[in-house]
């Protein structure tokens, strides 16, 4: 029997769904390492794939039962990632057909179980990406943590550690903000903050990592955090308008992928305050499926046209 294998390359892991060919079944479920091209490791990348292939292998028995491989990833618009991509695929053993696409597209598919709608990422990074019933598409932000990202995992934990140093030297008012981040990392003075922030070791993905403490600060009623949240959705709800308008889908639901989306209420809350305003018949859902799914459901697609992209 042949199998179908659909990969979503986040930031921070990488997620993979095997599923029957014809039946539809998913086999099996697993996660592995990031392999985001853009500011990863290469080693690492490598590591990532070889794992996820030693488990596909075990599920499919031999990669020449997979029908068709799709992954959905960050920055593949640039021909350099989608080249290295697929010669990581090549040198695990694979040679069957072969889909590469924007980690946004496995998402929107997985997210309405269907290539068209509305799907807003918050993970590490943030993304929105819309298509309408006439095909056409819209895409706004993606761009990486230095010059975008707004909304993000890694906008919440830069602003985290911004209010940390600018409490602390008596620009802010009081807040728990600052122990919870001293708590976290294992530090207990601003210079050392500084010396983590700064370090050529640390990673977007580990200022990412402190978005988690916004919420648990929300929850307390810590006004600075609850203010970060609004800021937050606000720079969300700024992805959001440009699809709604330029694709006319201003009745689709909007679909909310990623950590921050998904495990922040108050960031959600405030999302949904915005929309309501400016667009009352826009709801915001949650996916019907991950993007993972969505890339199986994307490579089922491209199995039953015979086509790879």
């Amino acid at each position: 029997m042949a199998f179908i294998v659909g990969i979503d390359g986040g930031g921070t892991k990488t997620a993979v769904t095997v599923t029957h060919q014809d039946q539809n079944v998913v086999v099996c479920t697993f996660t592995a390492g990031p392999i985001n091209y853009n500011g990863g490791d290469a080693t690492a990348i490598a590591a990532s794939f070889r794992d996820m292939f030693h488990h596909i292998k075990q599920v499919c028995t031999h990669l020449e039962e997979i029908a068709h491989l799709c992954i959905g990833a960050a920055g593949v618009s640039h021909p350099d990632v989608a080249r290295y991509l697929e010669q990581q695929v090549r040198e695990n053993g694979y040679t069957g057909p072969l889909t590469i696409t924007g980690d946004q597209e496995t998402a929107l598919y997985g997210a309405h179980n269907d290539m068209q709608g509305i799907i807003l990422i918050a993970g590490t990074g943030s993304i929105c990406f819309g298509v309408n019933d006439k095909g056409e598409r819209h895409r706004t932000g993606g761009f990486g943590h230095l010059i975008d990202d707004g909304g993000s995992g890694y906008f919440i934990g830069r602003e985290l550690l911004s209010i940390l140093v600018q409490t602390e030297d008596g620009r802010k008012g009081a807040s728990i903000i600052p122990a919870l981040v001293y708590k976290q990392l294992g530090r207990s003075t601003v210079q050392e903050i500084i010396g983590f922030v700064y370090h050529s070791s640390t990673t977007k993905k580990e200022i990412a990592r402190l978005a988690p403490l916004m919420t648990t600060a929300c929850e307390q009623g810590d006004v600075l955090a609850l203010q970060l949240a609004e800021q937050c959705a606000a720079r969300l709800f700024e992805l959001v308008v440009p699809v709604i308008e330029r694709l006319r889908l201003h009745e689709s639901p909007v679909a909310a992928a990623g950590s921050v989306l998904q495990q922040s209420r108050f960031v959600r809350e405030a999302l949904e305050r915005r929309l309501a305003q400016s667009y009352p018949q826009t709801k915001l859902i949650m996916p019907l499926h991950d993007a993972a799914y969505g890339a199986v459901l994307l490579a089922q697609s491209q199995a039953l046209s015979g086509k790879s992209m």
